[in-house]
């Protein structure tokens, strides 16, 4: 029996039945209920093989481990989940924001990863953990991005003023690839401690990931735009993200940021293309929404299912909850610095009060955890174990924590 087609109808399985009950049960935000739902799911596998097998939970999660989970987030979902969500930056729609959103996009996803990782590396040090600082920022640069949209659709639904949401919702388009260039440049200088030639590494990374995701996009959109068939135009675009992903690893440079140069090269041609009107891409819009949210489920439902790894990470209750307030305290700061750059706060916010809803509302993704699995060529195994322990313990605080609060705290920061 293929064991990976059990483990996709498992996982479509679980998907299905969460969304049925969540639509006519629970009415709770999807993300979280899949999250919750899949993790009851890995609890019960891995007690259930536990109580067959007579072995240690550290052994049955080992054995029960049929696929690299890390391939199949970093090459086979990653690159088409940065498409979709960088291919739908409308580069015009920024130009009344552009400032604000690019502070918080730029500014504050720098400064956050550069806060959470000097603030780990001071705790690393107490906790005689052998981190190194870069190490240490390359950490801060995978749980710096967040993924706003699903703390943006529960509050739009207690009125949520129309430019706070748009600036959440720019953030979480931009912060993506703003996340994967500075994890490329701090896992570079990880690189860089053990065979030398920083500079040389980020070269090749950055700059050759630039070049392919632009050449490649600009050649395929030529066939693109000439299609008539919108099927034909929907494997069009599939094979020009897959052909940058393998292009950038024959040559040895970024992929994930290629997918995302990919996408904000084919919104600019496109825009270009629509205003002479002859460009009808519903078919096409529809099958990238459904795609992104399939991805984003499946990834979900694997976060979930795998959760029993955080287990692995020694002292994991003090250093979860160390790694939940780094995380905090370096989004929080970060903002605080940032709203003396955005200029006018939005919407009649405070300083304070326009902090404490981005804080909150800034929810972490799967793209953390799929950054996060593969750092494991670069560290010791019990580095990584404590790292992939904390990025879980972070998703799975922001998603259903703080998701599951955002209604009572936008209340009362509204009421104050």
């Amino acid at each position: 029996m293929n064991l990976f087609l059990v483990l996709v109808t498992i996982v479509l399985g679980v998907i299905m039945v969460v969304g049925f009950l969540n639509e006519k049960v629970f009415h709770m935000t999807y993300e979280i209920v899949l999250l919750l739902a899949s993790i009851l799911v890995g609890m019960s596998l891995l007690a259930a093989a536990s109580i067959m097998r007579n072995s240690s939970a550290d052994e049955i999660m080992e054995s029960i481990q049929l696929f690299n989970l890390e391939d199949i987030l970093i090459n086979g979902i990653l690159c088409f989940m940065l498409f979709a969500g960088s291919y739908h930056l409308k580069l015009r729609q920024f130009k009344e924001q552009a400032r604000p959103v690019g502070v918080l996009a730029f500014f504050c996803t720098l400064a956050g990863a550069l806060i959470y990782g000097f603030l780990f590396f001071g705790i690393s040090g107490l906790f005689r953990m052998s981190f190194t600082l870069p190490a240490c920022l390359m950490f801060g640069s995978i749980v710096a991005p967040t993924d706003p949209i699903a703390a943006t659709s529960i509050l739009k639904k207690f009125g949520l003023p129309e430019k706070t949401g748009f600036l959440m919702e720019g953030e979480s388009l931009l912060n993506d690839g703003v996340g994967v260039t500075l994890f490329v440049v701090f896992s570079g200088l990880v690189a860089a401690e053990k065979s030398g030639g920083f500079f040389t590494i980020m070269l090749r990374e950055l700059i050759g990931a630039l070049f392919v995701g632009v050449v490649v996009t600009c050649i395929s959109f030529q066939f693109f735009k000439r299609l008539q068939d919108k099927k034909l135009q929907i494997v069009t675009s599939l094979f020009m993200i897959s052909c940058s992903y393998v292009l950038c690893e024959i040559l040895e440079c970024s992929g994930a940021i290629s997918c995302v140069i990919c996408g904000v090269c084919f919104s600019a041609l496109r825009d270009r293309e629509e205003k002479s009107g002859r460009f009808d891409l519903t078919e096409f819009d529809s099958f990238w929404e459904i795609l992104d949210v399939l991805l984003n489920s499946v990834l979900y439902v694997i976060l979930g299912i795998s959760f029993v790894r955080i287990l692995q990470m020694p002292h994991v209750f003090i250093l979860s909850l160390i790694a939940i307030i780094c995380s905090l305290v370096s989004r929080s700061g970060s903002l605080f610095a940032g709203t003396f750059l955005l200029g006018p706060i939005p919407d009649g916010f405070t300083r304070k009060s326009f902090v404490a809803l981005f804080t909150w509302g800034g929810l972490k993704g799967g793209l953390s955890v799929a950054l996060a699995m593969s750092t494991s060529a670069m560290l010791s195994e019990l580095n990584y174990h404590i790292l992939l322990g904390c990025v879980y313990a972070i998703v799975f605080f922001t998603t259903v924590v703080q998701g599951l609060t955002m209604k009572s705290v936008y209340l009362n920061i509204r009421k104050a």
